[in-house]
Protein backbone atom coordinates (compact mmCIF):
# COMPACT_ATOMS: atom_id res chain seq x y z
CA UNK A 1 0.00 0.00 0.00
CA UNK A 2 1.39 3.44 -0.96
CA UNK A 3 2.17 6.54 1.46
CA UNK A 4 -0.44 8.27 -0.51
CA UNK A 5 -3.23 6.01 0.68
CA UNK A 6 -1.92 5.65 3.92
CA UNK A 7 -2.90 9.26 4.77
CA UNK A 8 -5.95 10.35 6.28
CA UNK A 9 -7.86 13.53 4.68
CA UNK A 10 -9.62 16.30 5.31
CA UNK A 11 -12.21 17.12 2.49
CA UNK A 12 -14.59 19.74 2.12
CA UNK A 13 -17.82 19.91 0.63
CA UNK A 14 -19.05 23.99 -0.03
CA UNK A 15 -22.94 23.88 0.06
CA UNK A 16 -25.11 26.47 -0.64
CA UNK A 17 -28.60 27.86 -1.21
CA UNK A 18 -29.63 26.06 -4.65
CA UNK A 19 -27.14 23.83 -4.40
CA UNK A 20 -27.88 20.89 -6.51
CA UNK A 21 -28.67 17.84 -3.90
CA UNK A 22 -27.13 15.02 -5.97
CA UNK A 23 -24.06 17.09 -6.61
CA UNK A 24 -22.62 16.73 -2.95
CA UNK A 25 -24.50 14.21 -1.72
CA UNK A 26 -22.94 11.72 -4.91
CA UNK A 27 -19.65 12.51 -3.44
CA UNK A 28 -20.12 12.74 0.26
CA UNK A 29 -21.68 8.97 -0.28
CA UNK A 30 -18.53 7.92 -1.58
CA UNK A 31 -15.94 9.58 0.69
CA UNK A 32 -17.90 8.61 3.71
CA UNK A 33 -18.34 4.90 2.41
CA UNK A 34 -15.05 4.74 1.76
CA UNK A 35 -14.15 5.40 5.54
CA UNK A 36 -16.64 2.49 6.24
CA UNK A 37 -14.23 0.19 3.55
CA UNK A 38 -11.10 1.65 5.83
CA UNK A 39 -13.06 0.02 8.44
CA UNK A 40 -13.63 -2.93 7.48
CA UNK A 41 -10.14 -3.50 5.58
CA UNK A 42 -9.16 -3.09 9.18
CA UNK A 43 -7.70 0.22 9.18
CA UNK A 44 -8.50 3.21 11.41
CA UNK A 45 -7.52 6.57 9.68
CA UNK A 46 -10.45 7.54 7.80
CA UNK A 47 -10.33 10.96 6.46
CA UNK A 48 -12.61 13.71 7.66
CA UNK A 49 -15.88 14.88 5.51
CA UNK A 50 -17.31 17.90 6.28
CA UNK A 51 -19.99 20.04 4.86
CA UNK A 52 -19.52 23.59 4.79
CA UNK A 53 -21.35 26.49 4.71
CA UNK A 54 -20.42 30.19 4.40
CA UNK A 55 -22.42 31.18 7.94
CA UNK A 56 -22.49 27.69 9.38
CA UNK A 57 -26.25 27.54 9.37
CA UNK A 58 -28.33 25.24 7.16
CA UNK A 59 -28.95 25.61 3.58
CA UNK A 60 -32.07 24.50 1.06
CA UNK A 61 -31.11 22.63 -2.38
CA UNK A 62 -32.05 23.34 -5.39
CA UNK A 63 -34.87 20.39 -5.24
CA UNK A 64 -35.88 21.79 -1.74
CA UNK A 65 -33.87 19.32 0.95
CA UNK A 66 -32.87 21.13 3.73
CA UNK A 67 -29.04 20.42 5.08
CA UNK A 68 -27.65 20.88 8.00
CA UNK A 69 -23.80 22.07 7.94
CA UNK A 70 -20.92 20.63 9.92
CA UNK A 71 -19.30 24.25 9.95
CA UNK A 72 -19.10 27.53 8.51
CA UNK A 73 -15.87 28.66 6.48
CA UNK A 74 -14.68 30.70 9.40
CA UNK A 75 -14.49 27.30 11.02
CA UNK A 76 -12.23 25.67 8.39
CA UNK A 77 -8.48 25.78 9.40
CA UNK A 78 -7.02 23.62 6.63
CA UNK A 79 -8.82 20.79 3.45
CA UNK A 80 -6.80 19.02 1.78
CA UNK A 81 -9.50 18.09 -0.46
CA UNK A 82 -12.30 21.14 -1.84
CA UNK A 83 -15.14 20.08 -3.91
CA UNK A 84 -17.77 22.89 -5.08
CA UNK A 85 -20.91 21.61 -6.20
CA UNK A 86 -23.48 22.80 -8.77
CA UNK A 87 -27.04 23.80 -8.85
CA UNK A 88 -28.97 27.37 -9.64
CA UNK A 89 -27.42 28.91 -6.39
CA UNK A 90 -23.85 28.97 -8.47
CA UNK A 91 -25.11 32.37 -9.98
CA UNK A 92 -25.48 34.03 -7.30
CA UNK A 93 -22.58 32.93 -5.32
CA UNK A 94 -20.76 33.37 -8.96
CA UNK A 95 -21.21 37.48 -6.97
CA UNK A 96 -20.28 36.36 -3.30
CA UNK A 97 -16.74 38.39 -3.32
CA UNK A 98 -16.67 37.00 0.25
CA UNK A 99 -17.19 33.33 -0.72
CA UNK A 100 -14.74 33.62 -3.98
CA UNK A 101 -12.14 34.98 -2.10
CA UNK A 102 -12.60 31.91 0.86
CA UNK A 103 -12.87 29.53 -2.48
CA UNK A 104 -9.44 30.79 -3.36
CA UNK A 105 -7.46 30.81 -0.41
CA UNK A 106 -8.50 27.48 0.43
CA UNK A 107 -7.96 26.05 -2.78
CA UNK A 108 -4.03 27.11 -2.78
CA UNK A 109 -3.18 24.74 0.09
CA UNK A 110 -5.26 21.62 -1.18
CA UNK A 111 -4.11 18.97 -2.55
CA UNK A 112 -6.92 18.84 -4.51
CA UNK A 113 -9.33 21.29 -5.85
CA UNK A 114 -12.59 19.69 -7.40
CA UNK A 115 -16.11 20.76 -9.09
CA UNK A 116 -19.53 19.05 -9.68
CA UNK A 117 -21.55 20.70 -12.89
CA UNK A 118 -21.83 24.76 -12.40
CA UNK A 119 -19.94 24.58 -9.56
CA UNK A 120 -17.09 24.73 -12.08
CA UNK A 121 -17.99 28.47 -12.33
CA UNK A 122 -17.02 29.34 -8.99
CA UNK A 123 -13.63 27.90 -9.56
CA UNK A 124 -13.24 29.74 -12.75
CA UNK A 125 -14.51 33.14 -11.13
CA UNK A 126 -12.36 32.59 -7.95
CA UNK A 127 -9.50 31.50 -9.66
CA UNK A 128 -8.29 27.81 -9.01
CA UNK A 129 -9.52 26.86 -12.48
CA UNK A 130 -9.16 29.81 -14.00
CA UNK A 131 -6.70 28.68 -17.37
CA UNK A 132 -6.94 25.23 -16.54
CA UNK A 133 -9.47 22.66 -19.15
CA UNK A 134 -12.50 22.23 -17.35
CA UNK A 135 -16.09 19.99 -17.63
CA UNK A 136 -19.35 21.05 -16.77
CA UNK A 137 -23.40 19.90 -17.26
CA UNK A 138 -23.76 19.82 -20.67
CA UNK A 139 -26.64 22.72 -20.87
CA UNK A 140 -23.87 25.42 -19.28
CA UNK A 141 -21.19 24.53 -21.89
CA UNK A 142 -21.52 27.40 -23.84
CA UNK A 143 -22.05 29.90 -21.02
CA UNK A 144 -18.78 28.59 -19.70
CA UNK A 145 -16.91 29.48 -22.32
CA UNK A 146 -18.11 32.87 -22.65
CA UNK A 147 -17.08 33.58 -19.90
CA UNK A 148 -13.65 33.00 -20.67
CA UNK A 149 -11.80 32.03 -18.03
CA UNK A 150 -11.16 28.64 -18.82
CA UNK A 151 -8.53 27.23 -21.27
CA UNK A 152 -10.92 25.04 -22.86
CA UNK A 153 -14.51 23.79 -21.44
CA UNK A 154 -14.39 19.95 -22.60
CA UNK A 155 -18.17 18.35 -23.78
CA UNK A 156 -18.71 14.34 -23.53
CA UNK A 157 -16.94 13.91 -20.80
CA UNK A 158 -17.66 12.90 -17.36
CA UNK A 159 -14.78 13.88 -15.64
CA UNK A 160 -11.39 16.52 -16.37
CA UNK A 161 -8.58 16.65 -14.59
CA UNK A 162 -5.89 19.27 -15.45
CA UNK A 163 -3.19 19.18 -12.62
CA UNK A 164 -4.70 19.29 -9.17
CA UNK A 165 -8.04 20.41 -10.56
CA UNK A 166 -10.78 17.66 -11.31
CA UNK A 167 -14.31 19.31 -12.91
CA UNK A 168 -16.93 16.71 -13.25
CA UNK A 169 -20.23 17.09 -15.71
CA UNK A 170 -23.11 17.36 -14.35
CA UNK A 171 -25.06 15.82 -11.13
CA UNK A 172 -24.64 12.07 -11.46
CA UNK A 173 -20.92 12.38 -13.10
CA UNK A 174 -19.94 13.88 -9.31
CA UNK A 175 -20.18 10.25 -8.22
CA UNK A 176 -17.76 9.02 -10.86
CA UNK A 177 -15.18 11.47 -10.14
CA UNK A 178 -15.37 10.98 -6.35
CA UNK A 179 -14.67 7.56 -6.60
CA UNK A 180 -12.02 8.16 -9.28
CA UNK A 181 -10.67 10.43 -6.76
CA UNK A 182 -10.52 8.07 -3.70
CA UNK A 183 -8.24 5.89 -6.15
CA UNK A 184 -5.85 8.65 -6.34
CA UNK A 185 -6.22 9.30 -2.74
CA UNK A 186 -6.21 5.43 -1.35
CA UNK A 187 -5.29 3.38 -4.12
CA UNK A 188 -7.45 1.67 -7.04
CA UNK A 189 -8.26 -1.53 -5.11
CA UNK A 190 -9.68 0.65 -2.24
CA UNK A 191 -12.00 2.44 -4.83
CA UNK A 192 -13.36 -0.66 -6.45
CA UNK A 193 -14.04 -1.97 -3.00
CA UNK A 194 -16.02 1.47 -2.31
CA UNK A 195 -17.62 0.84 -5.57
CA UNK A 196 -18.59 -2.08 -4.97
CA UNK A 197 -19.93 -1.10 -1.79
CA UNK A 198 -22.10 1.42 -2.88
CA UNK A 199 -23.04 -1.15 -5.88
CA UNK A 200 -22.49 1.65 -8.18
CA UNK A 201 -23.06 -0.18 -11.38
CA UNK A 202 -25.22 1.71 -13.69
CA UNK A 203 -27.31 0.09 -15.78
CA UNK A 204 -29.85 3.25 -16.59
CA UNK A 205 -33.37 3.00 -17.50
CA UNK A 206 -34.61 1.95 -21.33
CA UNK A 207 -30.41 1.55 -22.26
CA UNK A 208 -30.90 -0.99 -20.00
CA UNK A 209 -33.74 -2.72 -20.63
CA UNK A 210 -34.01 -6.07 -21.92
Amino acid sequence: MTASSEKSRNIGILIFDGVEELDFVGPYEVFTMSNEVHGMEGRDRPDRVSLITETGRAITGAKGMTVEAHMGIADVESLDVLLVPGGIGTRREAQNEKLLSWIAKTAGTCEWVTSVCTGSLLLCAAGPAAGKRVTTHWAFIPTLRDMGKAAAVLENIRYVRDGNVVTAAGVSAGIDMALWLTGQMHGQDHARHTQHAMQYDPAPPYAAAV
